[in-house]
């Protein structure tokens, strides 16, 4: 097993180590952007199949994309509607963004700020993560804290008990996935969040 206290974890993902914890959706692998080769080994994941940026807050996603004012503006007023929470953007990346996350450089990235206190901790004090949801690549995603660990015992896993007395925490249900295609947003994947687009 591989359970570890927060500040622990923290100290794993700075010295670009792989870890997991949980998030408002299902719980996260996740690493230092330019180590994402990691968790794409540990995953066993296809490369045609980005990782994610998460961080704590909006203005830490915003050097990892690119777009016109007007195109911001537009990013800005979905993101301030519905961050943090269970909604990511895909949208154009910036030079800023390691090509590990995205293996085919499709030139774009997802970005998510979560709705959950301790992965808000976690990243304010890592930095923006690359992350996956914790699983075998095309496996269902667990949702347990000591799955995980049995699971993927060469990383550190928040122990959930310590946080909130229980093993489990988010929705279960993924992030809903949205693309920023040409001036108008196209939505990828249905997850917990339903939206309203302009």
């Amino acid at each position: 097993m591989s359970l570890v206290y927060k500040d622990e974890l923290i100290r794993q993902a700075k010295n670009n180590q792989v870890v997991s914890f949980p998030t408002d959706t299902v719980p996260a692998l996740a690493v230092k952007p330019d180590y994402a080769h990691l968790i794409y080994e540990l995953k066993q994941r296809s490369p045609d199949k980005p990782l994610i940026l998460m961080a704590a807050s909006l203005e830490e996603v915003w050097d990892y994309v690119v777009g016109t004012a007007s195109e911001k503006a537009a990013w800005l007023a979905i993101a301030r509607r519905y961050w943090p929470g269970a909604l990511t953007l895909v949208l154009p990346a910036s030079a800023k963004v390691s090509p590990a996350i995205n293996p085919t450089n499709s030139q774009t990235i997802g970005v998510r700020v979560p709705d959950l206190a301790i992965a808000q901790e976690i990243l304010s004090e890592t930095g923006v993560l690359a992350t996956t949801s914790a699983n075998l690549s095309g496996e269902p995603p667990l949702e347990f804290t000591e799955d995980i660990a049995l699971a993927f015992p060469e990383i550190g896993v928040l122990d959930c008990w310590s946080v909130e007395n229980f093993g489990k925490i988010g929705s279960g249900q993924p992030s809903t996935v949205v693309q920023w295609q040409q001036g108008i947003w196209d939505v990828l994947r249905q997850g917990s969040v339903s939206i309203d687009l302009p």
